[in-house]
C-alpha cells in the first residue's frame, strides 16, 4: 500500500511538474526603435514553420502552418507582447500541442490606424490603399527570423525583436496598352476620417490614340484586385506558365488574349477593374455598408465618372457592361441590381453566396452552427468549405474561421468570413462588425442573418422582392456562369437564383444560367475571354440607339 501511494504522489508530482513547464512556453515579441518611437497598435501575429524557405510570413494561410495572435495597444518600444500556451492558435490552438521538434519562427505586427468615423466610432483598423494582405502591406513590421528547438514538455522562451519595415513597393507600371489612375474618395474620407483612395486599371483598345474623337463602351471588370482585366499580359514569356489556366478552368491565357485585344477584328472596349481596398478586405464589393461605408456611392458617383471622363468612354447605361468572378461576380451581380438603370449587362461567374441560404454549405436562416452539417448524427460532420473538383474536402468552415480568429480580433483579419460581415452585416456594439458567427465556436447570430436579408446583401432575395419594378430594367441584362463542382460550393447558390427566375411572373426573367459539367471548378468559364467579349460587343450593338455616337466597333 506504501508503494502504491508513494508511486501515486510521484506521478502527481511528475504532473505538476509537466504542468508548470507548459506554462512557462511562451514568446515575448517587441519592436526595436528603429522602425517606430511608439506607442504603436496593431495585431501581433507569430508563425511557426518546419522550414524558413521561403520565410515563414510568406507561408501564412489555412491550415498550412502555426500561427498564433495577439493584441497590441499602445506598445512602445522594448515593451513585450506575450504570446504563451493560453494565447488562440491555427491550426494547432495552443503552443502546447506543437510537436517536440525544431522550428524556425518569425513575429509580425500589422500596423493599426485610429480612424475617427463620421458615425461617431472610433476604430483601429489596418489600411493598405491597394489591398495587399498584412505579410506584404508596407509600413508593417517583422522580425529575423530565428531556429529554435521547442517542446511542449520543457519550458522555454523566445524572444523576436520586430526590427525591420516592410518597405513601399513601387507603383504598378503603365504601358501602351495599360494605365492607372487613382483618385481621392471624398464620399469615403468623409466617412472613415482618414484619406481614402479609390483606383482603376485601364486596358486601351487598339487605335486609341489613332482616333481622339471615338469614344468606346467599357467592360468593368471585377474581381482582379487591381491588375489587368482578364489575365491581360504583354509577355509572350508568360504564354506557357499560363497554359494550365485553360486545362483547369478553360480560362484563356493572358498573352493569348492580349493577342486577340490587339488584333484588326476585336471589339473595341476599355476594360477597366477597380482597386477598392477596404481595412476589413482587399476589395469592397462595390456596395455601401454600415461598417465599410459607401462604397457603392463611390464607384458610381466618382470613380466611374472619373475614368469615363478621362478615357473618353461612352458614358451611357448601354455602353456599361459587367463582368466578375467569385468577389468581382457577386460585385457585379449587386452593381447591376442596385442600380438597374446605369448598367447594361452583367456576365457573372462562380459568384460569392447569392442567397444566403446556400452560404458557402451554410443556411444562415436556419442552421445554429457553421460548423457542423445539421441532423442527428452522434458525432456531427465538419462543414466543408473547400473541395476539390472531385469532392476532396481540402478546408472546412471551422479550420478557415479559426485561421480568421488568429489574424485579427474584430473583424479585422482582412480575410472571407470576415469580409462578407464587413460588408453585409450590422456595426457591433464595440463600433466593429457583428459576426454572424463565433469564429471560435460556430454559433451563428441570427439577428445578423435576418440584418443582411432585410438590408439587401441577400441578392436572389433582393431581387425577388423588388422584382415588379427591377425585373423590367434588367431584361436581357443577366448572364450567369458557373462550374457544377465550384469548389467552395458556389454554384449551389446559383441553383436557387435560377429557381427564383423561373418561377418570376410580372415579367417573366430572361436571364441566362450556364454550368459547367461535369467536374467544373471555381474557376470555369463557358467560353474564352475574347468570345464572351464579342457577346458583349453584339449586346452593346443591340441596345445602341441610332445615330448615338460615331461607330466605335469600326476602329
Amino acid at each position: 500500500m506504501r508503494k502504491l501511494l508513494s508511486l501515486a504522489i510521484a506521478v502527481l508530482f511528475q504532473a505538476l511538474v509537466c504542468t508548470v513547464a507548459l506554462a512557462d512556453g511562451r514568446f515575448e515579441i517587441s519592436f526595436d526603435k528603429t522602425v517606430g518611437s511608439g506607442p504603436i497598435t496593431g495585431r501581433v501575429i507569430l508563425i511557426i514553420a518546419r522550414s524558413d524557405a521561403p520565410e515563414p510570413r510568406f507561408q501564412i494561410g489555412p491550415n498550412t502552418t502555426p500561427i498564433f495572435g495577439a493584441d497590441a495597444e499602445g506598445l512602445q518600444p522594448g515593451q513585450a507582447v506575450v504570446v504563451d500556451q493560453t494565447t488562440f492558435g491555427h491550426p494547432v490552438e495552443s503552443l502546447a500541442q506543437l510537436p517536440a521538434g525544431d522550428y524556425y519562427v518569425q513575429a509580425m505586427l500589422n500596423l493599426y490606424t485610429e480612424c475617427r468615423r463620421s458615425d461617431g466610432r472610433t476604430l483601429w483598423v489596418h489600411w493598405d490603399m491597394r489591398g495587399r494582405f498584412f505579410n506584404v502591406s508596407p509600413g508593417n513590421l517583422y522580425s529575423d527570423v530565428k531556429k529554435v528547438r521547442l517542446d511542449p514538455g520543457v519550458a522555454y522562451k523566445v524572444s523576436l525583436v520586430l526590427n525591420k519595415v516592410i518597405p513601399s513597393a513601387e507603383a504598378p507600371k503603365e504601358t501602351k496598352w495599360i494605365k492607372r489612375v487613382q483618385i481621392k474618395s471624398d464620399v469615403l474620407s468623409k466617412f472613415w476620417g482618414v484619406p481614402v483612395y479609390l483606383g482603376a486599371t485601364v486596358i486601351l483598345p487598339k487605335g486609341y490614340d489613332k482616333h481622339p474623337d471615338v469614344r468606346y463602351p467599357v467592360v468593368y471588370a471585377q474581381g482582379y484586385l487591381g491588375s489587368p482585366a482578364f489575365y491581360f499580359n504583354e509577355d509572350p514569356e508568360s504564354a506557357k506558365s499560363q497554359q494550365g489556366l485553360r486545362a483547369s478552368s478553360n480560362v484563356q491565357p493572358g498573352y493569348e488574349f492580349f493577342q486577340e485585344w490587339t488584333s484588326d477584328k476585336f471589339p473595341r472596349f476599355l476594360a477597366v477593374t477597380f482597386v477598392e481596398p477596404s481595412p476589413f478586405f482587399p476589395d469592397g464589393y462595390s456596395v455601401n455598408s454600415a461598417n465599410n461605408g459607401p462604397y457603392g456611392d463611390a464607384i458610381i458617383q466618382e470613380l466611374i465618372p472619373y475614368v469615363e471622363k478621362q478615357f473618353r468612354a461612352i458614358a451611357k447605361p448601354y455602353a456599361r457592361i459587367l463582368a466578375g468572378a467569385s468577389t468581382g461576380g457577386w460585385g457585379s451581380l449587386g452593381l447591376q441590381l442596385k442600380h438597374p438603370d446605369f448598367f447594361g449587362g452583367a456576365w457573372v461567374f462562380n459568384p460569392d453566396p447569392i442567397d444566403f441560404r446556400r452560404y458557402l454549405m451554410v443556411n444562415v436562416y436556419e442552421d445554429e452552427n457553421a460548423f457542423s452539417a445539421p441532423g442527428r448524427s452522434w458525432i456531427p460532420a465538419d462543414r466543408p468549405m473547400r473541395r476539390s473538383v472531385e469532392g476532396q474536402v481540402n478546408l472546412t468552415v471551422k479550420q478557415v474561421s479559426h485561421f480568421e480568429a488568429v489574424l485579427g480580433s474584430k473583424g479585422r483579419g482582412g480575410f472571407q468570413f470576415g469580409a462578407w460581415e464587413a460588408i453585409y452585416g450590422p456595426v457591433g456594439a464595440d463600433g466593429y462588425p457583428r459576426p454572424l458567427w463565433d469564429k471560435r465556436t460556430g454559433k451563428i447570430d441570427r439577428e445578423v442573418a435576418l440584418y443582411m436579408r432585410e438590408n439587401g446583401y441577400d441578392l436572389r432575395h433582393y431581387a425577388e422582392k423588388n422584382w415588379a419594378t427591377l425585373g423590367p430594367k434588367i431584361a436581357g441584362k443577366l448572364h450567369f456562369i458557373s462550374g457544377d463542382m465550384d469548389n467552395f460550393y458556389l454554384n449551389l447558390a446559383v441553383y436557387l437564383f435560377e429557381e427564383f427566375t423561373k418561377k418570376a411572373t410580372n415579367p417573366k426573367s430572361d436571364a441566362t444560367f450556364a454550368y459547367g459539367r461535369p467536374l467544373k471548378g471555381h474557376s470555369w468559364h463557358e467560353k474564352n475571354f475574347a468570345d464572351m467579349m464579342r457577346d458583349m460587343a453584339e449586346q452593346v450593338k443591340r441596345n445602341t440607339p441610332a445615330g448615338d455616337s460615331r461607330a466605335w466597333s469600326e476602329y
